[in-house]
C-alpha cells in the first residue's frame, strides 16, 4: 500500500472532524440532531456534530427585548388609542424553542401584540392611565403562560406610552386645570377660616385684658409712622369712651 493512499483518507478524516467541530458560548445552547432526529441539548464548549449525519441549531438563552409598535386599541369605554410596549423574555427549554415553533422571536412578537390589544380592550380609560402596572402584569400573565410551549419565559411587560386623540387631550386638560382650580378656592377658603379664627381668639384675648386694646392702638400707630407719606387720624381708645359713657350716666 503506497503512502498517498493512507495520507490521503486520513487527511480527507481529519477535515471532516476539523468541519465538525463546533463551539458553544457559554450564553448559548445547541439542538443536535441526528438523521433529523432530536438527539440532545449542547452545553457550553467545544462539541462534535458530525458533517452529513448529524445537524444542529444554536439558541440564545440570553434575556431578549421585543418593542411592541404602536397599536391601535378601544378600551372598554369605546375611547380610541394607541400604545406601544417593551416585552422581556428568554429561551427557558432550547429544545422547545426549536421543535415546536419555526420562528419563536417572530411569534411571541406576534402573540405580544394581539394580547396587548385585547387586555387594553378590558379596562377603561382611567383604568389604563392610572394601573399600567396591573394592565403591564396581566399582559405578562397571559404571554407567558400561551408561550410556555414553545420553552418560553416571559419576564416582564411595560407599556411604554398611551397615545390619546387631541381633543380627549383638551377635555383632560381642562378637567385638570378645573381641578386645581377647586382645590384652590378649597385652600383659600380654609384659611381664611383659620384666620378669622385666630382674628375672633385674638380680639377676644383684647377685650378680656384691660389696657391691651390701647397698648394695641398704640403699637399700630407706631408702625405706621415709620412711613412719613402716610397721615395718621388718631382716635380714642374705646377705653376712654367707655368712661366717658359712665360719667355721662352719673
Amino acid at each position: 500500500m503506497s503512502i498517498v493512499a493512507i495520507v490521503i483518507p486520513a487527511v480527507v478524516l481529519f477535515f471532516i472532524i476539523m468541519s465538525g467541530i463546533k463551539v458553544v458560548k457559554e450564553y448559548e445552547r445547541g439542538v443536535k440532531f441526528t438523521f433529523g432526529k432530536f438527539t440532545k441539548i449542547m452545553g457550553p464548549g467545544i462539541r462534535l456534530v458530525l458533517p452529513a449525519f448529524q445537524t444542529w441549531q444554536k439558541v440564545d438563552v440570553r434575556i431578549k427585548t421585543i418593542d411592541v409598535p404602536d397599536q391601535d386599541a378601544i378600551t372598554r369605554d369605546n375611547v380610541s388609542i394607541k400604545v406601544n410596549a417593551v416585552l422581556f423574555y428568554k429561551v427557558a427549554d432550547s429544545q422547545k424553542a426549536i421543535i415546536e415553533v419555526q420562528n419563536f422571536n417572530y411569534a411571541v412578537a406576534q402573540l405580544a401584540q394581539t394580547t396587548m390589544r385585547d387586555v387594553v380592550g378590558e379596562v377603561t380609560l382611567d383604568e389604563l392611565l392610572s394601573k399600567r402596572d396591573a394592565v403591564s402584569q396581566k399582559i405578562r400573565v397571559i404571554v407567558d403562560k400561551a408561550t410556555d410551549p414553545w420553552g418560553i419565559k416571559v419576564e416582564s411587560v411595560e407599556l411604554k406610552h398611551v397615545e390619546l386623540p387631541e381633543q380627549l387631550k383638551r377635555t383632560i386638560g381642562k378637567e385638570a386645570e378645573a381641578e386645581r382650580e377647586k382645590r384652590a378656592v378649597i385652600i383659600k377658603a380654609e384659611g381664611e377660616l383659620i384666620a378669622a379664627t385666630n382674628m375672633a381668639k385674638a380680639a377676644k384675648m383684647l377685650a378680656e385684658a384691660p389696657g391691651a386694646l390701647h397698648l394695641r392702638t398704640l403699637q399700630s400707630i407706631n408702625d405706621m409712622s415709620s412711613d412719613q407719606s402716610n397721615t395718621v387720624v388718631f382716635c380714642l381708645p374705646v377705653e376712654i369712651l367707655r368712661s366717658l359713657e359712665g360719667i355721662g350716666k352719673k
